[in-house]
């Protein structure tokens, strides 16, 4: 009996040390998660940004990010913060829209629509509050909706009149998330900039404006960098950098023939509901039946006008096998804007188009406790950022279309945690050690109490065997005798 209990506490002590995390202490860091919308790839290349600099040698720089198609703000970020392609998350569109009311609603409107976001998929927010992190979304698209009929645990929504560029209002805003992280506790916070989007789209990429607006971008990655070690941050927080699509320049007549839809087609013969003039892509609803007579109107119309039927749209965009996707899907050569019933589009930059263009790479960085320093990643898809995160905040994610092998090579060594699990090596190796030292306490307990066990047991035998010495030999010990 002495030895056997000592045994099997120690089994079930060690499993406890190894699996458990220490009371009080949170065994991942925190994460930021920041998008500057329409942020092309080499943005910085021709501006001096001694910021941005620091973080390629402070932490990670991916050569370029492939968003998803079709590149659009909403899509794609909607794709970052779930992981999954936008056929299977439904987010299809800037626009909310309505096939019988005729109904269109502007971005920021629908930005306050749980209906056009909430198609069963969770995006990261719902899912690491699930799993006990406190989650937070400023200005986030898609951080406004309830999924399942659970809200973000602190979100804020863009106002109609929001400011795109005040460089004041965008400081602001670092400091009131970096006191959501300490005064807070919070786990996970998503921040949104609407630039250089605004600016891109305003003046075109190839513009001093857009330089004087990526210098602003990098002095309020500077102002960030300070917040964090003001705040005590730098060794508990990561953040990662990205964006959601880039910019081109628009085409524009007399330098070409720009896509007039209503050269080719009678609107009233064939449409019963359209959703183009929105830069490079767009989808039409034939009248019932007259679907193959509006395919054919318009599938050579232009030169670089590219249109299919929905089934046929190419597989590797991973876009239309979603039923939101109206029947005749259409996207047009870089930098040629898709117009409608009139040419109205007075933008001179613009995006949705195919994201192997290189106008429509964005960027990706990374600085933190458990990224590398100094380290070029090769480029890669934005799908690939979801279980990243996940890994980080040790979530268990939801099924997902990315993969951690794509940016595992991001990570220090020491950070070990398992996909989906809680416990990092250090915290791993600490929470053992001791479990350890409570099983020694205990097993020198049980082997002192063993030994007094024993002493005691053996003190009673010699004591009865030497009264059994002393008594008169029993009856039954009596030899038999015959009569």
């Amino acid at each position: 009996m002495g030895f056997r209990v000592p045994g099997l506490l120690l089994s079930i002590l060690l499993g406890l040390a190894s699996s458990h995390p220490i009371p009080g202490k949170k065994s991942f860091n925190k994460l930021l998660l920041i998008s500057f919308d329409g942020f092309r790839w080499d943005y910085d290349q021709d501006v001096d940004t001694p910021n941005m600099d620091r973080l390629a040698r402070e932490g990670v720089k991916a050569k370029y990010l492939t968003p998803p198609f079709v590149t659009m703000t909403s899509p794609s970020h909607f794709t970052t913060i779930s992981g999954r392609w936008i056929e299977d998350h439904g987010v299809i569109h800037n626009m909310m829209f309505n096939t019988e009311t005729g109904w269109k609603y502007s971005f920021k409107t629908t930005q306050n629509k749980t209906e056009w976001w909430d198609n069963g998929v969770l995006p990261l927010w719902i899912t690491a509050q699930r799993q006990g992190r406190k989650t937070a979304s400023f200005h986030y698209p898609g951080g406004g909706a309830k999924y399942k009929g659970e809200a973000i645990q602190r979100s804020l929504v863009e106002s109609y009149s929001h400011p795109n560029s005040n460089e004041t209002e965008w400081r602001e805003n670092i400091d009131i998330v970096m006191n959501w992280f300490t005064k807070e506790d919070f786990d996970f916070v998503t921040l949104y900039y609407g630039e250089p989007d605004n600016v891109g789209h305003r003046y075109g990429p190839e513009t001093e404006n857009r330089r004087v607006i990526i210098q602003q971008i990098d002095r309020t990655i500077g102002y960030l960098l300070e917040a964090i070690e003001r705040h005590s941050l730098t060794e508990h927080l990561n953040v990662i950098i990205t964006s959601d699509h880039g910019m081109t320049t628009v085409k524009k007549k007399p330098n070409v023939t720009e896509i007039l839809l209503t050269n080719y087609i009678r609107y009233k013969d064939l449409v019963k509901f359209d959703i183009v003039d929105y830069g490079g892509f767009g989808m039409i609803l034939p009248i019932p039946g007259k679907e193959e007579a509006l395919y054919q109107a318009l599938k050579n119309a232009h030169p670089h006008l590219n249109v299919y039927k929905k089934e046929e749209f190419p597989e590797r965009f991973h876009f239309a096998k979603h039923e939101r996707v109206l029947p005749i899907v259409m996207f047009a050569d870089s930098g040629y804007n898709i117009n409608g019933r009139l040419i109205i589009y007075f933008n001179k930059g613009d995006h949705g188009f195919d994201n192997v263009h290189m106008d429509m790479k964005t960027i990706f960085r990374a600085f933190g406790p458990d990224f590398k320093k100094n380290h070029l990643a090769e480029p890669f898809d934005s799908i690939h950022i979801y279980p990243l995160m996940c890994k980080l905040l040790g979530v268990t994610p939801e099924p997902h279309n990315g993969s951690l092998a794509v940016t595992q090579e991001m990570l220090v060594a020491s950070h070990d945690q398992q996909p989906g699990g809680e416990m990092q090596k250090t915290s791993a190796l600490r929470n053992t050690a001791i479990g350890l030292g409570v099983v020694t306490g205990v097993l020198a307990v049980l082997f002192v109490t063993s030994v007094i066990y024993t002493a005691v047991r053996r003190k009673k035998k010699q004591r009865a065997d030497q009264n059994n010495k002393n008594e008169p030999t029993h009856l039954a010990q009596l030899p038999k005798t015959s009569f």
